[in-house]
């Protein structure tokens, strides 16, 4: 049972069964911010952030979110630099996706997730959360705007193949 990491949005779409919802992961130091589509893949939204501790037990955390959710897919942020560039934070996340691909036959994608906390944090901001209420959501708030950002991208995938 090992799933793939795939680099190219447009493989991973067309490797996707019809219908099942995606999980997108905000992979932090401390905390996985994890959150969830729609089965239509049109909405993401939030879920929980899960602290970590080692990555047998982050995995199988995460897993046991996806089962129940009939998740279809998963997507991690890629923190890459403001210039491109990938630094160790990255080499890590794509670490994280090769052993969890290990574990599971759900593909694995990247999204490209500079300013996705900064964004969440602008969100909350606006929302006028407290700072307490901030970092307790921050991590999956910024795990919805990745996962956001790639499920726009597979529509306007799915808006270019029908014409």
């Amino acid at each position: 049972m090992t799933g793939r990491v795939v680099e190219d949005v447009a493989a991973f779409a067309a490797g996707l069964p019809r219908d099942g919802a995606l999980m997108g992961l905000d992979l932090g130091t401390k905390t996985i911010g994890v959150a969830v589509s729609d089965t239509g893949r049109v909405i993401a939204s939030p879920l929980e952030t899960i602290r970590r501790t080692r990555f047998g037990t982050d995995a199988a955390a995460l897993l046991a979110l996806a089962g129940p959710r009939r998740i279809a897919g998963l997507v991690l942020g890629l923190p890459r630099n403001m210039d491109g560039s990938e630094g160790p934070r990255a080499q890590s996340t794509r670490a994280f996706a090769r052993n969890l691909a290990g574990l599971t036959e759900l593909p694995i994608t990247f999204w490209d997730e500079r300013l996705s906390t900064v964004a969440a944090e602008r969100a909350l901001l606006e929302a006028d959360a407290s700072r307490k209420r901030r970092a307790e959501v921050i991590d999956h708030v910024a795990a919805g705007l990745i996962l956001q950002g790639l499920l726009d991208r597979l529509a306007y995938l799915a808006r270019e193949d029908a014409e």
